[in-house]
């Protein structure tokens, strides 16, 4: 670090403490869409957010939060399809609710969808504060700037990550440990899409591996456990990784 760049840092003071409001905000928010749409609850989050964008020097605070509320409705019918995907393809889930009361992956995907409509929204640092804090909870890395389509079936789900720039589209599943990132870790690449593209109907088994802003895996494909993949795929494919070993008794020569 150079010594302009260590003196920038020192002199700076950081409102750190903004993250246990973001956090207490997102669980707050995340209740509402869900069990409490009323309009005295709606007004506290807005009076922190904008609380919360003034501490952060943002100017737009009050016509992001105008324009945020008026697409939680459609952001609850998306959740709503992610449920059920979830139950329809889990043998686990009993019933919707155990989806919606006790699922990571659904609990994630939530507050991926809620922080995507801030960062389409332009708004800065926030997002990003909120994705971190489920990320915190479940163990789950979902970029609030990636694009993901309706349907989405997220099982188990620790140690996933999804890159920024990735585009996941409709009724794709993906399994833990699971990669979407970038092939390579440069500041020059930061406004170019350097995560790859899923396309409908694949599935990604646990702890897969593709990267690549270039890389695109066809509709109707599957992704088999501990794939690494840094090429494009055709529409209905089928990649697995084989790994040969051999079994012998203990009492064996």
């Amino acid at each position: 670090m150079s010594l302009v760049s260590k003196e920038k840092v020192i002199s700076k003071t950081y409102n750190i403490r903004l993250k246990d409001t973001i956090e207490g905000f997102t669980k707050r928010l995340f209740y509402c869409l869900f069990d409490a749409e009323n309009s005295e609850e709606f007004h506290h989050l807005e009076t922190i957010f904008l609380d919360v964008s003034q501490a952060l020097n943002i100017s737009r605070g009050a016509s992001i939060w105008k324009s945020f509320i008026e697409v939680l409705r459609s952001v609850r019918e998306r959740l709503d399809l992610d449920a059920i995907a979830i139950e329809e393809n889990d043998p686990a889930a009993k019933s919707l609710e155990e989806v919606y009361l006790a699922y990571p992956g659904f609990y994630a995907i939530s507050i991926y969808r809620l922080s995507h409509e801030l960062y389409l929204l332009d708004t800065p640092i926030i997002p990003r504060m909120m994705s971190e804090y489920a990320h915190g909870l479940t163990g789950i890395d979902i970029h609030p700037g990636a694009s993901i389509g309706s349907s989405f079936f997220i099982d188990h789900g620790t140690g996933i990550v999804i890159g920024e720039t990735t585009i996941i589209k409709s009724n794709v599943k993906i399994y833990q440990g699971v990669t979407l990132g970038g092939i390579q870790i440069k500041k020059s690449l930061s406004f170019t899409k350097r995560h790859p593209t899923i396309n409908d109907n694949v599935t990604i088994y646990a702890n897969a591996t593709i990267l690549g802003g270039d890389v695109v895996v066809g509709a109707n494909s599957i992704i088999g456990a501990n794939v690494c993949l840094t090429t494009s795929v055709p529409e209905d494919s089928i990649l697995t990784y084989k790994k040969e070993f051999k079994i012998r008794t203990r009492n064996s020569d």
